[in-house]
């Protein structure tokens, strides 16, 4: 029993020492009894993610940020070492997006698997642990409600700035115009304007006094005479005079009935008469032809 004592506290050191590295891993978000596989990625600006962040996949968190590296001679000069559970697998296309964790300013890693969609070991190869992955980053709701206001008054201001201008010019037009003699030269042509109007006026009052009156007058007598014309007409025996006109037109017509009469019958009687003599002619042609043969005529 010479050791025991020595053995004892060296027991007692080993497990202070565990508790003490286990203690301080546990601080810092490690789990030492969970193995794990470390990914890396590089970024421009890490808009203050720190050490211990939280990785998460479609907001489930499966790691942290163990390190951060910085080359300030590259342009991404900032490496992150990240952490995440051994048995989750990573396909070809997961990127690591940096975005904003909270209302309050804090940063974490998101893992975003290719489409969104669930992955298996037989659709796409996986990402060897260890590995560089692609990365992005995705403004919060606090920086995006800043870049729209900044937008906003960015226009607000060129639109003042404008206005400005517009203003700066119409006072030097106003002022040229006022140094000038253009308003003088405006005047004179608003006082002949004036002068014209009056003397238009004045004409326009003597031709409704003289004319006016003159042209009313002829007017009515004009009206007067048609009014005459048209009792006139209705006045006349219209119908009488049309009877007249139909008992002469048909006088006229027997008239024609009767010269057309005999001489349509003299000219049927002539058309019998030929039709007969043709067809004797072509019954006993020798009748009407002569021949002779041997000096001697037949009639």
């Amino acid at each position: 029993m010479k050791y025991a004592r020595e053995i004892k506290v060296g027991i007692l050191a080993a497990v202070c020492l565990f508790l003490l590295f286990f203690g301080f891993n546990f601080l810092k978000g490690k789990n030492i009894f969970s193995p794990t596989n470390s990914y890396h990625g590089t970024f421009y600006n890490l808009h203050n993610l720190e050490e211990q962040a939280a990785v998460y996949i479609r907001g489930h968190k499966v790691g942290q940020v163990d390190a951060i590296e910085y080359d300030f001679t590259r342009d991404s000069a900032f490496t992150i070492d990240i952490s995440i559970n051994k048995d989750i697998a990573l396909p070809e296309g997961t990127q690591m997006a940096l975005v904003s964790d909270g209302l309050l300013g804090g940063m974490a890693i998101e893992l975003q698997f290719p489409d969104q969609s669930p992955i298996t070991n037989d659709q796409l190869p996986m990402i060897a642990h260890g590995s560089f992955l692609p990365t992005t980053y995705v403004p919060g709701l606090v920086e995006s409600l800043q870049t729209e206001l900044i937008a906003h008054v960015d226009g607000a201001i060129q639109d003042v700035d404008k206005a400005v201008g517009n203003i700066d010019s119409l006072v030097a037009e106003i002022r040229t115009q006022v140094e000038g003699d253009h308003i003088k030269h405006s005047l004179k042509n608003v006082d002949r304007i004036s002068g014209d109007l009056t003397s238009v006026s004045a004409d326009l009052k003597s031709m409704m006094n003289n004319q006016v009156p003159r042209i009313i007058n002829n007017a009515d007598t004009a009206i007067a005479n048609l009014n005459t014309v048209v009792a006139d007409v209705k006045a006349a025996d219209i119908g009488a005079t049309i009877a007249r006109v139909d008992t002469a037109v048909d006088n006229v017509n027997a008239v024609v009935e009767r010269v057309k009469s005999p001489i349509l019958q003299h000219i049927d009687e002539t058309i019998v008469s030929a039709d007969s003599l043709l067809r004797d002619l072509k019954a006993h042609p020798k009748r009407y032809v002569h021949f002779s043969i041997f000096g001697r005529k037949d009639k």
